[in-house]
């Protein structure tokens, strides 16, 4: 194949999925997977992280989601100037080897994709214990009821998908800035924002840095999701467009919204509250806040709001991962019935199919909590890598049209390679366990790509 050939089938709009989903709609996927049940209890793990410092612990909120905003800018210009579904995969595929882009996909398969589908619909019905008696073995089956309603509605077709998705994403954040607003207007702390640790004695500027790359790792907890949205290039309209705006709106957005609704928390609650609720092991301080300035109502208005942004998180996670399984069956490494869309509806059935069952067999796992617990660590390493390729893309397909462009190019993409390199490494010296953990699963995949590699040579021979 020619290389002005390649790139045109690179950089092509035509695409057998129907394309259904606008700006809001993107936002709504993003900010659907995104705000989930952490926007309550992960500022907890942030401030241990910190050192119980809230100026500290609101500073690490922030650079998180500009790391999460640099990057998906950086995502945004892959996007436009390679607008097929799959995402990263597709990305790393073109700019590395096959072999990388494969591995990224197979790791989300096995790590982020049904591992994360199950964690959240086992949270769904665990937040409903407040109101309900349900025992371990109910939260099951109604986590693996909810896993199987949602992946059948969403094989009638994207649109359906995204409809509920919207309607999901209005529904959520109702409950969410009720508690904010009365929160920031009814709160009568003055929180001290100093940026210090305020145990473990003084600090050198050095270990202050390191606790602030620490905490941003468990605050990009929260922000884990935004990537999906790429996976779904193929099904948006006029991409070039929407797909850099719905990133810019919906990581923008989430941003202020966890830095403001942290600050809310800290106009409510007392300082020391907050550390005899942490080292006593109640994290949801979201939830302690809403109960002080609304009472009873609160801690319902808290309920309903978690319950809401699992939903649409569960809903966003299902649309979306199957659709990186498919670029994978399409590149030819990966079971060839995930690169067939339904006729009708044009969606990848038998991708949402299997995703399904892993997801229901992890449900019922001993080993969810091991294994959710490595998404982030890979996520943050092939976010790296597909950063990365924004540079060698530039190098190696210099013609290509790219409308939308990383700003202050290559700097800011270097500042951005940076910033993930030092949270990976962080995260290796911070929690070695999982990260080799997360390293097993990729030697794994290089087993099964290499598999699937001899098995396309022979056909083609």
């Amino acid at each position: 194949m020619s290389k002005n050939k390649h790139i045109e089938e690179m950089t092509t709009l035509e695409t057998e999925f129907n394309r259904e989903i606008g700006v809001f709609g993107g936002v709504s996927i993003i900010g659907g997977i995104m705000i989930g049940s952490g926007i309550f209890y992960l500022g907890s793990y942030v401030l241990q992280r910190t050192g119980m410092s809230l100026g500290l612990s609101l500073l690490a909120w922030i650079v998180g989601g500009l790391v999460t905003l640099l990057a998906g800018l950086c995502y945004a210009e892959l996007g436009v100037s390679m607008p097929r579904a799959g995402g990263s995969t597709v990305y790393l595929t073109e700019a590395f080897h096959p072999m990388v882009g494969f591995l990224r996909g197979f790791t989300d398969w096995i790590i982020g994709g049904p591992g994360s589908v199950a964690a959240m619909a086992i949270a769904l019905p665990t937040a409903m214990r407040s109101f309900f008696e349900i025992s371990d073995m109910q939260i099951k089956i109604i986590a693996t009821v909810l896993i199987i309603l949602l992946t059948f509605y969403n094989l009638f077709g994207i649109k359906q998908g995204a409809f509920l998705q919207n309607i999901s994403m209005v529904a959520k954040l109702v409950p969410i800035l009720i508690i904010l607003f009365a929160a920031l207007f009814m709160g009568e702390q003055s929180p001290d924002l100093t940026l210090k640790p305020m145990v473990g004695g003084d600090a050198s500027i050095f270990q202050i840095v390191k606790m602030i790359a620490f905490a941003t790792v468990a605050s990009l907890w929260a922000y884990e999701g935004w990537t999906n949205l790429n996976s779904m290039t193929e099904e948006m309209k006029d991409p070039k467009k929407n797909l850099p705006r719905a990133l810019i709106f919906g990581i923008g957005g989430i941003t202020i919204l966890y830095t403001l609704f942290n600050y809310a928390i800290y106009k409510v609650l007392p300082y020391n509250e907050i550390v005899s609720n942490i080292d006593a092991g109640n994290l949801y301080l979201g939830t302690e806040a809403a109960i002080r300035v609304l009472g009873n109502t609160g801690g319902v208005i808290v309920s309903i709001g978690m319950a809401l942004a699992m939903f649409g998180g569960l809903n966003g996670l299902i649309i979306a991962q199957p659709r990186m399984y498919y670029a994978m069956a399409v590149e030819g490494h990966f079971f060839k019935s995930f690169a067939k869309l339904h006729p009708k509806y044009k969606v990848p059935t038998a991708a949402l199919i299997v995703q399904m069952l892993i997801s229901i067999v992890l449900v019922f796992s001993r080993d969810l909590d091991q294994l959710t617990s490595l998404v982030v660590f890979t996520a943050m390493l092939y976010n790296l890598l597909t950063i990365v390729a924004v540079i060698v893309m530039r190098k190696k397909y210099p013609e290509i049209e790219r409308p939308y462009k990383m700003f202050m190019y290559p700097y800011s993409v270097i500042l951005t390679i940076i910033l993930f390199s030092g949270l990976v490494l962080n995260t290796l010296f911070e929690d070695p366990v999982n990260a080799f953990l997360g390293l097993v699963v990729q030697v794994i995949g290089v087993v099964v790509y290499i598999y699937f590699d001899k098995k396309l040579k022979k056909e083609k021979v």
